[in-house]
């Protein structure tokens, strides 16, 4: 064998390996959105409770498109999916790339897989438990009195997934704070001294992704700043490096 195919011998291996674990990755969606597809109504019922559950008397979701019925709940289950999969999904992602990490690599990176899930996960709990009921019952309740509320269903989901999205990733700033700092491109000091930058930053991202009001866009940053706080608290975890000592001792 020669050396040019000694060297694409590997490399072929490795793409083997990927493709089978997207492939496992995607059939187990698949199966998932097979077991969830007979209760699709039922948890598009569920996902519009928050709002449901708040419009006056007389008002209703709509379906303005003749496939919406039919449609928004099959995306939906195919939303949901991917989320219940995820679990197995970044099992395969951290299978593929386990065996070229550092055992010490491997023993922060578990944790770390581990918490970005639940973090994830209790982002979009945060999102429908607190966050949808208090939005919309500020938006049910300042409109004029004469409008009915009728919101279409695939606006509706559209506009809940995006809040599920924003939130969850939202709830893994403790892990990519620690990231940072475990890595030396920050400080937990230098973070510290950012605070009001970072203040500014949450309020302006939750600006960007959230519904054009003070409101809601105040539901996703005061949650940032402090899972943000959370994230330095987690990073003092992290040792000082020796030189780093040594340069302070010199300065004293």
């Amino acid at each position: 064998m020669s050396h040019e195919e000694s060297t694409q011998a590997p490399l072929v291996t490795h793409l083997v390996e990927l493709r089978n674990r997207l492939l496992k990755s995607v059939l187990v969606v698949l199966v998932i959105f097979s077991g969830l597809y007979s209760f699709a109504n039922e948890l598009y019922l569920f996902i519009s409770e928050p709002l449901r559950a708040l419009l006056p008397e007389g008002s209703s979701l709509i379906a303005t498109e003749v496939a919406s019925p039919f449609l928004a709940p099959l995306k939906l289950t195919f939303a949901l999916a991917v989320l219940v999969g995820i679990p197995y999904i970044l099992y395969q992602a951290w299978s593929f790339i386990a065996p070229a990490l550092y055992k010490e690599e491997k023993t922060v990176a578990i944790p770390l897989l581990i918490s970005s899930v639940i973090l994830f996960y209790c982002g979009i709990a945060f999102a429908y438990f607190v966050v949808l009921p208090l939005i919309f019952g500020f938006f049910t309740s300042v409109g004029p009195g004469e409008v009915a509320v009728m919101t279409d269903i695939n606006n509706y989901l559209d506009f809940v997934l995006k809040l599920f999205f924003a939130f969850g990733v939202t709830f893994e700033i403790p892990v990519a704070t620690y990231l940072l700092i475990k890595a030396g491109v920050t400080t937990v000091a230098g973070l510290s001294k950012k605070r009001p930058y970072v203040f500014l930053g949450c309020f302006v991202v939750g600006m960007l992704i959230t519904p054009p009001d003070i409101f809601s866009q105040t539901l996703l940053a005061i949650p940032m700043w402090l899972l943000f706080e959370l994230g330095l608290l987690a990073g003092r975890s992290v040792p000082v490096e020796e030189d780093e000592e040594e340069t302070e001792a010199s300065k004293a």
